[in-house]
């Protein structure tokens, strides 16, 4: 098994121990450390970081499995990593902000179904790399959401349908007012931080930038500067009071985006400080209003909080909704289509049903000794091979497990025996996998060319 160290100034931090591949000593061995900087790997003697997933501005996170539960629950371990160049006061803010996303996760991951639940935050002292040191570090675990976030997904399909748009902006809207409701802003909302698990329900995450309100009047003073350039308003940005609206904004920005495929310098114009979205998406124009109020450079012009902006879509689109009404929180059941598939899994998914499909040919004419009926119903077959697919009813190892039993059943079965040699069997089913990769790239690309065109 291969675990990861995480400490950041480790040069190999990739250690592979033999001896945890046996379960009975990954769940009872007390510890394993670092073979490069000698860096305690085995968290609080609980967690076991696997690889890493990212590095942000204060922190990284990692992979990680818990071996105190029955399943060795994967989750994701977060690890506060502040820049070395920060000022004493910028160290504590960014230390204040990893405690505090802590807490949120906390209090709402618990209470909210689309918020990731928060499973441990512990701290680690350690002796330093330097003779006679010391160094603390800081974590926390939260849930760990098996999916792509909403940045991964426009860069592999391109830009989102209006009903695509309006299912985000249905989905995420009650999570914001839910972490409005509970005395939160959130602070950077963006394609990247709205991941999409695999059974299609929308997740917000990173709470590390979070600030909690402090007035009544929903306003918080002096923002830390924490944000994201391009989806943070001018409020935020020049570090002065923020809001609700403030959230509200960033999520607009994000439906632009996703709704365009373009990046935010291309669609704000600097010159009237203005956004100037609308000539490259085709979407209503009540939807393209609600998107404007939402991006109003004053905040006193937005919408005042997210159910306000759920009832304005609810009302345009009334007459004829485009997409399903979102889920509560709690009690409705989430509904999507499949997550979309990267280019690897479709043409690996081509490959392996045009193999199967060459099998299922040669063992149907050893059968029936017709052309045409092995034609026909071996396209039925491999037509609901393909769809089971595309459904994500069947993954790659159920593929593999299916050419397997074909093949057997060829080479075996006296009646599914054919004259022809295992190898010309093989080549056979080789070229037919082959043909249906270079059809599926082909049509793919037709594809795209004519959604670019139209």
């Amino acid at each position: 098994m291969e675990v990861y160290c995480t400490r950041s100034s480790c040069p190999r931090p990739q250690n592979q121990f033999a001896d945890l591949d046996d379960s009975a000593t990954l769940k009872t061995i007390q510890q394993k450390y670092c073979i490069t900087c000698g860096m305690p790997l085995i968290l609080v003697g609980r967690y076991l970081p696997l690889h890493l997933l990212g590095k942000g501005g204060f922190g990284a996170a990692f992979l990680a499995r818990d071996r105190y539960t029955p399943g060795m629950r994967r989750c994701v371990v977060k690890q506060f990593q502040p820049a070395s160049y920060l000022t004493p006061t910028q160290l504590q803010i960014a230390q204040q902000l990893f405690e505090r996303e802590a807490t949120v996760l906390e209090e709402l991951g618990s209470q909210n179904d689309q918020i990731p639940d928060l499973y441990a935050f512990f701290e680690v002292t350690v002796p330093s790399l330097q003779p006679g040191g010391q160094d603390k570090f800081f974590y926390l675990v939260q849930e760990y959401i098996d999916g792509k976030n909403l940045e991964e997904e426009l860069a592999e399909k391109g830009k989102f349908s209006p009903n695509e748009v309006l299912e985000v902006l249905q989905a995420i809207l009650p999570v914001l007012q839910f972490v409005h409701e509970h005395g939160s802003i959130h602070r950077d909302i963006k394609p990247s931080n709205i991941m999409r698990h695999r059974n299609g329900r929308l997740y917000l995450l990173d709470f590390g930038a979070v600030k909690q309100v402090t007035t009544a009047a929903t306003q918080t003073k002096g923002s830390t500067g924490i944000y994201s350039q391009g989806y943070a308003p001018p409020e935020q940005m020049s570090g002065g009071d923020i809001y609700p609206s403030t959230d509200l904004y960033a999520l607009a920005v994000t439906a632009v985006v996703l709704l365009t495929g373009k990046k935010t310098i291309e669609l704000f114009d600097v010159y009237n400080n203005r956004w100037n979205w609308r000539a490259h998406a085709d979407i209503a124009p009540a939807i393209a209003d609600i998107l404007d109020r939402m991006l109003s450079i004053a905040p006193n012009q937005r919408f005042h909080s997210a159910q306000e902006v759920l009832t304005a879509i609810t009302t345009a689109t009334e007459a004829s909704p485009p997409v399903t009404p979102p889920p509560t929180t709690a009690t409705v059941p989430y509904s999507h289509q499949p997550p979309a598939f990267s280019l690897w899994e479709v043409l690996a998914g081509a490959g392996l049903s045009g193999f199967a499909g060459g099998l299922i040919a040669i063992a149907l004419y050893s059968l029936v000794q017709s052309p045409v009926v092995t034609l026909g119903v071996a396209g039925v077959i491999l037509g609901m091979l393909i769809f089971a697919q595309t459904r994500r009813w069947l993954d790659t190892k159920d593929v593999l497990i299916f050419i397997g039993i074909i093949l057997a059943l060829v080479l075996f079965v006296p009646a599914l025996q054919s004259e022809l040699t295992i190898p010309t069997i093989l080549f056979f089913a080789l070229i037919t996998g082959a043909a249906a990769i270079a059809l599926t790239a082909l049509f793919r690309l037709i594809y795209k060319l004519l959604a670019a065109i139209f």
